[in-house]
């Protein structure tokens, strides 16, 4: 595929255009924010990000996430950070404008991707933002004990997170790299019946001992797909907090919690390797 001029010029009609592992990539830029680019692939919404605001989160799930991230720990105290799926880094990028000093590995597995992200939408050169082009549990396996602050699930695949990365085991590795008052926090995508969204909250709920969700009340409600973020840790989490930022979002969220998110499971079972699927794929009516 051919691109046309590069992002990094800042150009408002520089449009790149070009094939990765994952399928076709595009960068189309912000007409409203000089120099702010979308991300897709196959046509489906990845990342937003901004050079020069990278603490400008735009989509609505990652606000949320980034929501998260104000959370962890005090206000401007550096954190390691593990994020699983990086996309055009984002989130990345967030921490290491809102958390100077902040050491952070990203996994992404697809490496053509990685490089025109780097090519094309550079991060700061003094960020310490470790890549790696791998398989997201693999890449997982090789962070130590208890290193991370806060672990960032991010993965999509044909707009599907892939099932190894939905089981118990697989957050059994997330809770050995966390440290003890550490944060999971997962962007998952559902649509009625929920069934996928369901399962995931049982799944988490059997390894770590408080969990929140938060989303679109219409999403919740059941009655369209979208994005839900969860967020689990074994010490208790700020829920007051985070249920004032998300009410204040431009599309505001509502955070459930306690006993109105076991009773949102509905008997669901956790997930394991052996019964594990993708989530599931999103209409095409999604993306428009």
């Amino acid at each position: 595929m051919g691109k046309s001029r590069s992002a990094r010029r800042g150009q408002a009609d520089a449009a790149v255009t070009e094939a990765v592992d994952g399928g076709i990539a595009e960068l189309i830029p912000d007409r409203d924010r000089r120099r702010a680019w979308t991300l897709l692939i196959d046509g489906a919404p990845q990342s937003h990000v901004d050079l020069d605001d990278p603490g400008h989160l735009s989509f609505e799930y990652q606000r949320r996430l980034g929501h998260v991230i104000d959370l962890v720990a005090p206000p401007g105290r550096p954190i390691q950070a593990v994020h699983l799926g990086g996309g055009a880094l984002t989130l990345a990028r967030y921490v290491a404008a809102t958390r100077p000093r902040s050491t952070q590995q990203v996994v992404e597995r697809d490496a053509a991707l990685v490089q025109l992200v780097r090519r094309e939408l550079p991060w700061d050169a003094n960020a310490r933002v470790r890549v790696r082009s791998t398989d997201a549990r693999a890449g997982l396996a090789k962070v130590p004990d208890g290193w991370a602050d806060l672990v960032v699930a991010d993965v999509f695949s044909g707009a599907r997170t892939p099932a190894h990365l939905t089981s118990t085991e697989f957050l059994d590795d997330v809770r050995r790299v966390l440290r003890p008052d550490g944060f999971y926090t997962a962007n998952l995508a559902d649509g009625p019946p929920l069934a996928h969204l369901r399962g995931q909250i049982a799944t988490a709920a059997a390894r770590f001992t408080d969990l929140a969700l938060v989303a679109d009340p219409t999403v919740l409600r059941g009655r369209r797909f979208g994005n839900a973020v969860l967020v689990a840790s074994d010490t208790p989490l700020p829920v007051p907090e985070l249920t004032r930022r998300a009410a204040s979002d431009p599309h505001p969220g509502r955070v459930e919690h306690g006993r109105a998110l076991r009773d949102f499971t509905g008997g669901a079972q956790p997930v394991t390797d052996a019964d594990a699927v993708a989530s599931p794929a999103p209409p095409a009516s999604a993306f428009r």
